[in-house]
């Protein structure tokens, strides 16, 4: 199998109130720092003809002129918290453009929560504007989008099914705090991997950052990169600081090579 050349965009990497949050004058939500800044986590993988997106989050809009997207062959969905489907409906100008439905690819249950987020859009009687959708159910077997395949892993966000996906040496993984041996095995030879890490405290379905750094070396890794970021982790440069090699908090817009 021939793996294309890959670029990664980190479209966003917080938590599902984004950081800073609304309210909040703790020293990270109210840092000048960039880094300390971010949307709902998300990316973009992109070879030289295909591009995908990871997750439709609230911020989809912005995050798409942003990075000055002109098109998107294919949503992946993880699952179906609103921080991972809000953006939906903000796909409709790619339709308007290019005259074609978006293209969404997730589990049954990822499905389900998409047409309760855009219930309209899925309605026997439609009105003029309204998304249109073509909804792809996955399982755990490869398939491909354009020029990429694209491997799902099945992870635990605490009982809650969650896909995690492979592109080539590179895997991406979000909402987790379990992952089971078969899994894992599909990880294995990867050269980079993005992983959550929502804080330092226990969570109950979240890694902690600790955990994150575990699994990473676990798996043997070279490289891994940790996203779902909450404010409670502390300033992006001071936890940068206490980083082994190898390991690092990624950031909105970091744009990777694979």
């Amino acid at each position: 199998m021939i793996v294309p050349h890959l670029k990664i965009t980190f479209l966003g990497t917080g938590t599902s109130t984004g950081v800073p949050m609304v309210a909040c004058e703790c020293e990270v939500c109210t840092s000048p720092d960039r880094h300390d800044t971010r949307l709902r986590s998300s990316i973009m993988v992109q070879s030289s003809t295909t591009t995908i997106v990871v997750d439709a989050t609230p911020d989809f809009r912005y995050q798409m002129l942003r990075e000055h997207v002109k098109h998107v062959d294919g949503i992946l969905i993880t699952h179906a918290h609103k921080d991972h489907v809000a953006g939906v409906d903000d796909t409709r100008p790619f339709q308007f453009l290019y005259k074609k439905p978006t293209e969404i690819y997730g589990n049954r249950m990822s499905l389900e929560g998409v047409k309760a987020e855009i219930p309209y859009a899925f309605e026997q009687h439609q009105y003029p504007g309204i998304p249109k959708i073509n909804l792809h159910e996955i399982s755990l077997e490869p398939f491909a989008i354009g020029d990429i395949t694209v491997i799902p892993i099945l992870v635990w966000h605490y009982k809650m099914p969650v896909f995690g996906f492979r592109f080539g040496d590179f895997t991406y993984i979000t909402d987790a705090n379990r992952i089971d041996d078969e899994e894992k095995r599909k990880i294995l030879g990867s050269q980079v991997i993005v992983l959550n890490a929502l804080r330092n405290e226990p969570h109950m379905s979240h890694f902690t950052l600790e955990q994150a750094i575990a699994m990473a070396n676990e798996l043997q890794i070279p490289k891994a990169y940790f996203t779902h970021i909450s404010h409670q982790l502390g300033r992006h440069k001071k936890v940068s600081a206490t980083l082994p090699a190898g390991r690092q908090l990624a950031y909105d817009g970091l744009k990777i090579d694979v």
